[in-house]
């Protein structure tokens, strides 16, 4: 058997930075001159989570059944993202899903995944500090997806528990549609402060409030 090297890389508290870092959303938080109530798109970087590709055969028993004995969750079909608290589990392609879990728990989630799955052919890779998770709520998100993606996101084509990665802004990403009025972005870092100025722009005429 091949021996995996697995080890904690997430630095100590302090020294971590997100994606977004240098947009100094929390400073523009204190500072912003809408609320939530009165903003139509309402921003906030879900920064620093734990984020995990799991690759394997979804039609191997033994495969699927060591992740719901890892997870609690079942892995989810072609364009489809489950969740249970704040874990999520979403399908990539036929064989890669992206799981994300609460920041600082992936080193614990990732060993507990390689135990259930010791054995099998499938890969298990934390690509935490490659990517930002970016939550986008209120009434008028979905305009604003319209104005920076061709993918549908008509109700119709885009249901809440749907997740496609698509060209967004002359760059790609991940969109979620995790509730009614709320969205979430999966962005590469290298993407993460042109996303953010897109962002900015075009969300510009509805009215922009920023969470820290």
């Amino acid at each position: 058997m091949t021996a995996v090297n697995v080890y904690k890389q997430r630095p100590d508290a302090g020294y971590a930075e997100s994606p977004l870092f240098h947009a100094g959303l929390d400073e523009l938080a204190r500072k912003a001159p809408l609320n939530k109530s009165s903003a139509g798109v309402t921003l906030r970087e879900n920064k620093l989570l734990g984020h995990l590709t799991l690759r394997g055969d979804p039609d191997d028993s033994n495969f699927t059944g060591a992740v719901h004995k890892a997870l609690g969750l079942e892995l989810p079909g072609a364009l489809a993202l489950v969740s249970r608290g704040d874990t999520s589990l979403q399908w990539l392609g036929p064989d890669e899903w992206l799981l994300i879990v609460p920041g600082g728990s992936e080193f614990a989630v990732e060993q507990k995944l390689r135990e259930a799955l010791a054995g099998q052919h499938c890969q298990v890779v934390n690509v935490s500090g490659g990517q930002t998770l970016v939550e986008l709520s209120g009434p008028k998100v979905r305009e604003l997806l319209m104005k920076s993606t061709s993918y549908d996101v008509h109700p119709r084509n885009f249901p809440v528990g749907k997740a496609v990665g698509t060209v967004f802004a002359k760059s790609q990403l991940v969109i979620r549609h995790t509730g009614e009025d709320t969205w979430e972005l999966v962005v590469r870092r290298s993407f993460a402060d042109y996303i953010w100025l897109w962002l900015q722009d075009a969300s510009a005429e509805y009215g922009l409030a920023i969470e820290a």
